[in-house]
């Protein structure tokens, strides 16, 4: 009377041979084939449909996209804004989910966010800073102080408006902002990245020269 035997692999885990298959190290080394599909599988891309797998752009488009998306800006708080600048970071608006991180140092930052009121003690030090920040690089005015001197207008000790001494790409009013303010103060700094590439592209010597005025505000 004939007896089955059962194999001996029967029982034991998918990724150990049995003893007909020819044994490998990376064979043993490798999981399931059901379990391939298993987790988080990330959808297919939109674009694929109409063109899978070809993307066409021109170099400055992408490189502006990719510095819109990943400002960091160099902030120092001078008065009152900086406060409000601050409450941005928070989680109950979080700047980090729009790309901006906030840096300490003007040696890879590429934002200046000027906010409070500029003295005229602190017009070297800007200077300073604006210089060592790597091109291409922006500045934004926030806050009534920052823009044109604000409560203290004509005032002996404060500059008229931080333009007078970097070039300024977008001014945020109010005294102080709020932080949807500077939101919105970063989303029109982005549309302007986007746009100057499709205007300018890398010719940067056809971009308008800034002409800052004297410390006073008016126009040299």
């Amino acid at each position: 009377m004939a007896i089955d035997k059962e194999p001996i692999s029967k029982g034991i885990s998918p990724s150990v041979p049995s003893w007909s298959q020819k044994w490998s190290r990376n064979a043993s080394l490798e999981l399931p084939q059901v379990s391939i599909a298993e987790g988080n599988v990330a959808p297919a891309a939109p674009y694929r449909s109409a063109a899978p797998g070809i993307i066409t752009a021109r170099t400055e488009d992408l490189f502006a996209m990719a510095r819109k998306n990943s400002l960091w800006p160099l902030t120092f708080g001078l008065a009152c804004c900086a406060i409000e600048m601050m409450s941005t970071y928070m989680a109950n608006h979080d700047l980090d989910r729009m790309g901006v991180v906030t840096w300490p140092s003007p040696r890879q930052s590429d934002v200046m966010i000027v906010a409070g009121t500029v003295v005229k003690k602190m017009e070297e030090p800007i200077k300073l800073l604006y210089e060592q920040m790597p091109e291409p690089k922006w500045v934004i005015a926030m806050g009534s102080c920052a823009t044109n001197g604000g409560p203290y207008y004509r005032s002996y000790s404060v500059v008229m408006g931080v333009d007078h001494i970097v070039p300024v790409d977008v001014y945020i009013p109010g005294c102080p902002p709020r932080p949807e303010a500077l939101m919105e103060g970063i989303l029109r700094l982005q549309d302007k990245i986007q746009h100057d590439a499709r205007r300018y592209g890398g010719r940067t010597a056809e971009r308008p020269p800034a002409l800052p005025g004297d410390d006073t505000g008016s126009s040299s």
